[in-house]
């Protein structure tokens, strides 16, 4: 099944796209060329395209290493190698067409592309030189200076925005995955934490009083007896408390659950509207539904090539109602490996009932019923 892709994965694609639009200027060198009076040799032609190929295969290296923020100087001072190169041949022993105003943009195509990782001083630097250069080999020591000048500086200046851009979003992204990270994190000490203040003192205490004992067995059987039931009773009531703690980790806030899965359905691209109740809900009840919302919108991203998402929660007399309809459709064939067979086990433990399947209009909609007073059912 084809994955959905996220918004920062279409926004990688697009910067991608938007910086290789520079190969199309560079190709309007042999469009130019054959209109151009006396432009239309064959050598200029052959030789001007076959140096086109590898500098389009070298530029879209550059490109991909330099939005996966990989170094691209070998591929770069290759390109630039390779546009001389094509530019020196198609104007070589061919004095009619030093005029040609098409051939030399590929120089200032290259002088965009280098700048995606260079200074600003390095780009001044290049950009003076790509010119001198064009105008040198094509002769053109007329208004056309200010010709390739405006193309190069066009070029230069449209790439370094959109790797801006690119970073700025990839800064962010990073950004997200790393508070995520944190966040994981700081739950596990805070757990490790609970679970230690909470049971370290009777483990310790567990020990003494078993060591206490089996002194105590050869000398005073009764006193042993009486330490290994003290014993016995606290690891009980250990055991009391890392389930107490255990639960307490597990639950999860159903309002917060709702405001997270909102986020990160439109950070996904699809719009989310969220209508909700203000009932409240017992502890089990509402730790339930938010996983049940955690499920639907997991297989929504998985499962579905959605772009709306509607959240439906209320009270119905006394039951609650959960309701995640969307746009995507449904294959049936996804649903036994997408864990709506545990959530409707869950669901139906607490006298509830769990529905899922298609809706009206191509729709997949998933429906949780649950009694505000949720019984164990046998």
């Amino acid at each position: 099944m084809r994955t959905k892709s996220t918004q920062y994965d279409k926004i990688r694609r697009a910067t991608i796209w938007s910086l290789g639009i520079g190969l199309a200027v560079a190709w309007l060198g042999p469009f130019i060329a054959l209109a151009e009076p006396g432009g239309t040799a064959p050598f200029a032609i052959v030789a001007g395209c076959s140096g086109l190929v590898v500098f389009s295969w070298l530029f879209v290296r550059v490109v991909n290493r330099v939005v996966v923020g990989l170094p691209a100087r070998r591929e770069i001072v290759a390109a630039g190698a390779v546009a001389v190169l094509t530019l020196l041949l198609t104007s070589w022993r061919l004095p009619q067409q030093a005029a040609v105003i098409g051939w030399p943009l590929i120089l200032a195509v290259w002088a965009g592309v280098a700048a995606l990782v260079q200074t600003r001083l390095q780009v001044v630097v290049t950009g003076v030189v790509t010119v001198l250069v064009m105008v040198s080999v094509t002769g053109a020591w007329d208004g056309r200076v200010y010709y390739y000048a405006f193309v190069t500086v066009t070029l230069t200046w449209a790439n370094r925005f959109q790797i801006w851009f690119w970073q700025v979003v990839r800064a962010a992204h990073e950004g997200k995955e790393a508070q995520a990270k944190l966040a994981v994190t700081e739950e596990r000490l805070r757990f490790s934490r609970d679970l230690h203040d909470t049971v370290g003192h009777s483990l310790s205490a567990i020990a003494v009083k078993s060591e206490l004992a089996a002194r105590l067995a050869e000398v005073d059987a009764s006193g042993a007896a009486e330490e290994m039931a003290e014993v016995r009773r606290l690891a009980r009531e250990s055991l009391r408390e890392i389930r107490a703690v255990v639960h307490g980790y597990r639950a999860v806030d159903l309002q917060a659950e709702l405001r997270s899965v909102t986020a990160v359905l439109e950070a996904a691209g699809i719009v989310c509207t969220l209508e909700r109740d203000g009932v409240e809900l017992p502890d089990e009840v509402g730790t339930l539904l938010a996983w049940v919302v955690r499920e639907s919108t997991t297989n929504v991203l998985r499962h579905s090539t959605a772009t709306r998402c509607r959240i439906v929660l209320r009270a119905e007399g006394t039951e609650v109602a959960l309701e995640v309809t969307n746009n995507g459709g449904g294959a049936p064939g996804s649903l036994p490996g997408s864990g709506l067979a545990g959530m409707t086990e869950r669901v139906s433990a607490l006298g509830g009932v769990l529905t899922a399947g298609p809706g009206r209009q191509g729709e997949f909609r998933l429906r949780a019923v649950l009694p505000l007073t949720p019984y164990k059912r046998s």
